[in-house]
C-alpha cells in the first residue's frame, strides 16, 4: 500500500522489533499484512526481515519480553509487544513512548486468581482479610507472578499489605497445587487454564487489561528526520487499517429526479446517512427508456448492516451491495501528532497510563 522508493543509508534505516515466537508472532505478521505492510522474510529461520512496501524499514524478531528493553536502549526505534510487558517495565526515566496502545489483537488480562477450595473468598477484599489473618499468625500470603511491579502496586492499592512475591518463569498455575504459592497473578484470555488448574478469579481482581501495542524510542526518532517520516508512514497505515475495520461500504441504486432529491431521501433515513453523508452519482442506463437512476454509496458500521439495508429499502433502493473497507484515512495520523508532541517534552502514551 505504501512505498518509499528513495535510497536509504544504513544509518537512516528504521528498525521495528516484533515477537519471534508463537501466536503473537503470527498475529503481528498478519496485522502488518492487513495494514499493507507485509513482512518480507526470505527464510523463516532468519531474525531479520524488511517491510516489502516501505523502503528503509528493517524488521527484527525478538522475544516479546525483550522488546521493551530493546526499544528503551535504542537498539530498535519501534516495537510491537504486549501492553502488559510495557506496563511492567515502565520507569520514570525510560525513553519509551506508547504510540498505539490498542492494535486489536492478543487481548488478555492480568488477574489475581485463588484456589477454588477457598470457598469463602470471592473478592479482593476477602483476600485482604486473609492477609491480615495470616499476619496475626506470623505468615505471609505467597503470590506467584511474572509481573512483580504490577502485582505489588495492585496489592498495596487494594489494602493487601502483608505478602511475599514468588517470581517464576514457569507455569504459575501449578504453584498453589504444588505448595509453592498461595495465589497467582497471571495473564488469562479465556480463563480455561485457570479452571483446569482449579483456580478462580475474584471480584475486583483484574490488575490490567492488555493487548498488542506499538512503542517507540522518542530520543532515537528525534535524531533522524528520515526515521521520523518513515514512522509517520507506518502509523498512517496502522491507523487507517484499524479505523476501517468496523465499517462496510454499501452501494445501491435509487430512482429519483435529481442527485439532490435522492440525497435528501437517503439523509432522511439517518441509519444510512454515512460518515459525512451519502455519495450520489448518476447511473447511465443501458436503455434510453429507463427512468433516472442514481448510485448511492454510504459507509455504515458492520454491526448495523441489516438496519442500514432495511433503511435503504425504505428509501426505494435496489441492487444493494456491500464491500468491506481496507483503510480509512483522516486528515492526520493522530498517533504521529502525539509522538511529535512528546518529542517536544510532552509525554504521550496514546491514552493509557
Amino acid at each position: 500500500m505504501i512505498r518509499n522508493s528513495s535510497l536509504t543509508s544504513q544509518s537512516d534505516v528504521l528498525r521495528l522489533a516484533i515477537p519471534s515466537k508463537g501466536i503473537l508472532e503470527d498475529d503481528t505478521i498478519g496485522f502488518l499484512r492487513g495494514c499493507g505492510l507485509p513482512v518480507d522474510r526470505s527464510n523463516p529461520r532468519q531474525y531479520r526481515a524488511r517491510l516489502a512496501t516501505l523502503t528503509g524499514v528493517e524488521v527484527t524478531f525478538q522475544r516479546a519480553s525483550d522488546i521493551f528493553a530493546q526499544v528503551d536502549e535504542g537498539n530498535v526505534e519501534l516495537g510491537i509487544t504486549g501492553y502488559d510487558i510495557v506496563a511492567e517495565c515502565r520507569a520514570e526515566d525510560d525513553r519509551v513512548v506508547v504510540l498505539m496502545p490498542e492494535l486489536g489483537f492478543s487481548q488478555c488480562s492480568l488477574v489475581l486468581a485463588v484456589p477454588e477450595t477457598w470457598i469463602d473468598v470471592w473478592s479482593i477484599h476477602d483476600v485482604a482479610e486473609i492477609c491480615v489473618s495470616r499476619r496475626s499468625k506470623g505468615q505471609e500470603l505467597r503470590v506467584a507472578t511474572k509481573y512483580p511491579n504490577l502485582a505489588r502496586q495492585y496489592l498495596y492499592d487494594h489494602g493487601v499489605n502483608y505478602f511475599m512475591l514468588v517470581e517464576s518463569s514457569g507455569a504459575l498455575e501449578a504453584g498453589p497445587a504444588l505448595g509453592s504459592a498461595d495465589v497467582i497473578a497471571d495473564l488469562t484470555s479465556t480463563g480455561v487454564t485457570l479452571r483446569e488448574n482449579r483456580l478462580k478469579t475474584v471480584a475486583g481482581g483484574t490488575i490490567l487489561t492488555s493487548e498488542a501495542c506499538l512503542i517507540a524510542n522518542r530520543e532515537e526518532l528525534a535524531k533522524s528526520p528520515s526515521k521520523l517520516e518513515r514512522t509517520r508512514l507506518v502509523l498512517e497505515a496502522m491507523e487507517a487499517y484499524l479505523r476501517a475495520r468496523p465499517f462496510l461500504s454499501l452501494t445501491a441504486n435509487v430512482q429519483g429526479g435529481t442527485a439532490e432529491s435522492v440525497a435528501r431521501k437517503i439523509i432522511a433515513h439517518g441509519d444510512v446517512a454515512g460518515l459525512r453523508g451519502p455519495t450520489v452519482a448518476r447511473v447511465f442506463p443501458k436503455s434510453a427508456d429507463d427512468d433516472e437512476w442514481f448510485a448511492v454509496t454510504v459507509i455504515v458500521a458492520e454491526n448495523r448492516l441489516q438496519e442500514a439495508v432495511d433503511a435503504l429499502r425504505r428509501a426505494g433502493a435496489l441492487d444493494i451491495t456491500s464491500v468491506r473497507l481496507s483503510y480509512v484515512f483522516e486528515s492526520k495520523a493522530w498517533s504521529f501528532e502525539g509522538l511529535v508532541r512528546s518529542l517536544h517534552g510532552e509525554r504521550a502514551d496514546g491514552g493509557r497510563g
